[in-house]
């Protein structure tokens, strides 16, 4: 058996860039917004999809979250999320229980939802009053594929139902392990799961079955495994990083747990500033570097950065900042800096 890749920091930083459309915006159009979702955009901060969307598309308009390629489910961790209308049974399908009690659950509550909507709309609130629960188990029906809403975050979700995807539920996660690697990889089945929401044992047994298309690898902070068609990829040197992004909360680009912080933020106490214990804040990215933190509260955004910043690092910020495509507006975005 061969020794384990050895990856350093620098290499694993500069892949997830690269594959997360960080360093250079795509151009615009649907296969540029799948891209940007490979691994789904978080959306349970109101229009955070639409700013992570933004960090990677050219051209990012303040409804494109909305476009038609585009669709929110509950996903992930339960977790609203953007992801291409096409790979919806990935996010959900992917995630079905592997436990008879949990795929009843599932199916029951998908199937009474099908026949009381009948074809139409209403939001999950009204919905689950008239199937006679709480409104958030709905979430769980949303694990069959069936299952999609609209959210634009000052109302209640709307819910409807879907046809049944296509595909074996195994498929599925499988599928989503694969996204979860070329997006978070290096990473680990534990990893995974936590991420997807899924117990520890569907986690291994996705990680198990894709086994022969994975690479071992060697991080700073352990043994982890990659996909063997990511390792050319990985062993390149980084490009040139942007000189600014503001990523938004819950951003696949910092969406870790435990350990797995410590690779893109080594100093432990600055980690505390960017996961917090409630909301996150977003993470400001500099040259390829998380180097602080951003809030908003409608055009007064405030920027912590972690150390001094060079004039030209703050106009990249501040340029960034101005083209955020947050609607509502009434004026342009200012920036207030803190030490």
């Amino acid at each position: 058996m061969s020794a384990p890749l050895e990856l350093s920091r620098t290499q694993v930083l500069g892949f997830r860039r690269r594959v997360g459309a960080l360093d250079g915006r795509l151009p615009a159009g649907p296969e540029s917004l799948r891209r940007a979702a490979w691994a789904g955009l978080q959306d349970s901060m109101p229009r955070a999809a639409l700013l992570s969307i933004h960090a990677r598309v050219e051209g990012a308009m303040p409804t494109v979250w909305d476009d038609p390629s585009l669709i929110q489910l509950w996903g992930p961790r339960y977790q609203v999320y953007v992801v291409a209308e096409r790979d919806l049974p990935v996010f959900s399908l992917g995630r079905f229980p592997d436990d008879a009690k949990g795929r009843h659950r599932s199916e029951d509550l998908a199937e009474r939802l099908r026949e009381h909507l009948d074809g139409g709309t209403m939001t999950y609130g009204q919905a689950g009053q008239a199937l006679g629960v709480d409104p958030n188990s709905l979430r769980y029906a949303a694990r069959t594929g069936t299952v999609a809403i609209r959210w634009a975050g000052a109302r209640l979700p709307t819910v409807w139902t879907l046809p049944p995807p296509e595909i074996d539920p195994f498929d599925a996660g499988l599928e989503l392990a694969r996204r979860y690697l070329h997006v978070y990889g290096p990473t680990t089945s534990a990893a995974f799961a936590k991420w997807a929401g899924i117990t520890a044992r569907m986690g291994a047994a996705a990680f198990e079955a894709l086994a022969g298309s994975l690479t071992a690898v060697r991080t700073p902070l352990g043994e982890a495994f990659i996909l063997g068609s990511d390792e050319q990829d990985f062993r390149a040197g980084p490009g040139p990083a942007a000189p600014a992004r503001l990523l938004p909360s819950g951003d696949s680009y910092y969406l870790f747990w435990g350990e797995d912080r410590a690779l893109l933020v080594p100093d432990a106490n600055l980690r505390g500033e960017l996961w917090t214990p409630r909301v996150w804040p977003g993470a400001l990215v500099i040259d390829g570097e998380v180097r602080g933190t951003w809030r908003r509260a409608n055009e007064a955004m405030t920027v912590q950065a972690w150390g001094k910043l060079s004039r030209a690092q703050r106009d990249a910020v501040e340029e960034e900042a101005a083209g955020l495509p947050l609607p509502g507006l009434d004026r342009a975005i200012t920036v207030s800096w803190e030490p």
